[in-house]
């Protein structure tokens, strides 16, 4: 798995790397010291997972996560505890404390390996077509729903919430493995957050910073980044 470390601070770095090192499942391809030079590196690299730090001076780890729309997983490496609860809202692997104990990034490192075997098993299951009837549970409610029929997928934490009819249902599933499910011709990875259908959209706008306002018949939005919504429009364009 191809690793990126973004600390600003050298010696934390170094040490990340040193305990990384006796779990060769895991190539350290990059260091970061910034959120700017880490936002490069992610685009023109594309990690499995990036080890990140929350404070850094300029921007920090939780801006960076704001200004990337396809995320790696994210293992946060922090001194500080009280960002736990937004580490699972935005669905983070896992929130390690520095100094990090070898034994607590083992269990890290295994969460990652077990996490990429299931998503692969995912990958050689055949896409699901538009047709295809889906099992919804929410507490003691069900529902079989045709997947034509979902307009929406949003990420809530370690959960995903799933929009048809009047109904909003949330699953126990990530929005990374409902992704490789699901037909490209009919959903698109809208944002960290989104996954949209496109035979919803109803109508779609020019945003801020070269993205879209996307507006589905639901009457949701869905903001788009300027780097999704070039490969929105080649999608939909003739």
């Amino acid at each position: 798995m191809k690793a990126i470390i973004i600390d600003d601070e050298r010696l934390a770095r170094q040490e990340l790397k040193n305990l990384l090192s006796v779990h060769k499942e895991i190539e350290i391809v990059a260091e970061c010291a910034n959120a700017e030079e880490a936002k490069e590196k992610i685009a023109a690299i594309s990690p499995d997972v990036i080890f990140l730090d929350i404070q850094m001076p300029g921007k920090t780890g939780l801006e960076l996560l704001e200004e990337i729309s396809a995320l790696p997983e994210v293992v946060f490496v922090t001194a500080y505890d009280e960002y736990a609860i937004r580490a699972f809202e935005i669905n983070a692997l896992d929130y390690l404390l520095k100094p990090v104990q070898p034994q607590r990034l083992a269990e890290t490192v295994k969460k990652l390996l077990n996490k990429e075997v299931g998503e692969e098993r995912n990958e050689n299951n055949s896409p699901l077509n538009d047709d295809d009837q889906v099992f919804v549970k929410d507490g003691e409610k069900c529902w079989f729903v045709t997947l034509k029929n979902v307009r929406l997928f949003e990420s809530e934490g370690n959960y995903v919430r799933v929009y048809f009819d009047n109904f909003r249902p949330l699953i126990l599933r990530s929005l990374n493995s409902l992704e490789t499910r699901l037909s490209e011709k009919s959903f698109f990875r809208a944002s960290r957050k989104h996954i949209i259908n496109l035979k919803w959209v109803d109508s779609i706008e020019t945003w801020f910073n070269g993205g879209l306002m996307v507006k589905l018949k639901g009457g949701q939005e869905v903001e788009i980044s300027r780097r999704q919504a070039v490969k929105l429009k080649d999608i939909m364009s003739l």
